[in-house]
């Protein structure tokens, strides 16, 4: 007699886990409401200077509401002087940021490609600048000003800035040229590529966003800079110089409206860095996978 083999049914697929809704316990609640109440902290100064730019006040002082007006964003280059302290600010920045860049990220590239001797020695002394006080470095600039005959004045301001910028350039060059690859280099030399044509089409590209953000910090701390420039800034006013010097009367509101002009500068050139950064992270992502 043939024996028939039974089979049990199949079992019913168990349902495909879809994604859980996360919940959030009461501490996840809890250090939001921190963070939140911190990023209010830091942004209540800037939104205060942003609106009051546009405050119709009637004295010298700027600090109770009393309209909206508009007329303070068209007279603001109307103050000679607020205008020759705000290009003094941007051309020493300018000049300073440009110096700084290029002098720290030859020096990042030293510290973190070759090995020679004193360069612990180097390595230390670059942190100085960052770790030193301003008031110790501001007075220490003008004893030395005045030890080798020099008037203080612009030009040792552009110099006070490039001294303790470089610093803040060689720490972020070092840390994007930590995170390349130096086997890259060494494959443009192998196929004949030379030391320049090498920084210039294999290293510079790659540590590019490293030296926009160095830049951009640096320009961001010599504008700002007020201690340092009280020390050694002569007969020259900058901007942060003419600021202290007016809030004693009353700050002007064509203060606040130059002080929001410099922010959103300051904003769009971090955008535009984040921007070049994300390109250039898509880019390196799809050679990769090719």
């Amino acid at each position: 007699m043939a024996t028939s083999s039974l089979t049990s049914p199949a079992a019913p697929e168990a349902p495909a886990a879809g994604p859980r809704r996360r919940r959030f316990g009461a501490r996840e609640w809890e250090l939001g409401l921190w963070a939140l109440l911190a990023v209010v902290f830091l942004l209540a100064p800037v939104v205060f200077m942003v609106v009051f730019g546009f405050n119709d006040n009637h004295g010298r002082f700027n600090i109770d509401w009393q309209g909206f007006t508009l007329k303070h964003w068209s007279d603001a280059f109307s103050n000679s002087d607020l205008t020759t302290a705000l290009k003094n600010s941007l051309t020493i920045a300018l000049i300073s940021t440009f110096v700084a860049t290029t002098l720290g990220t030859f020096l990042a590239l030293a510290l973190g490609r070759f090995r020679f001797r004193g360069k612990a020695a180097a390595e230390m002394f670059v942190f100085v600048p960052m770790a030193t006080p301003e008031v110790v470095m501001g007075a220490s600039l003008l004893a030395m000003f005045l030890v080798i005959g020099v008037n203080t004045g612009y030009v040792t301001i552009v110099l006070a800035h490039i001294m303790f910028s470089i610093s803040y350039v060689v720490v972020t060059v070092r840390s994007r040229l930590a995170g390349m690859d130096p086997h890259i280099e060494e494959a443009a030399k192998d196929l004949g590529a030379g030391e320049l044509t090498t920084f210039l089409r294999v290293t510079l590209p790659m540590i590019l966003p490293g030296v926009l953000s160095a830049a951009v910090l640096a320009f961001a701390l010599s504008l700002d800079d007020y201690v340092i420039t009280a020390f050694n800034n002569g007969q020259t006013t900058t901007l942060p110089l003419y600021i202290f010097g007016a809030a004693r009367q009353g700050v002007p509101p064509t203060v606040n409206v130059l002080s929001t002009i410099l922010l959103l500068t300051v904003l769009v050139l971090m955008g535009l860095n984040v921007a070049v950064q994300r390109r250039m992270a898509k880019r390196a992502g799809g050679a990769g996978r090719a």
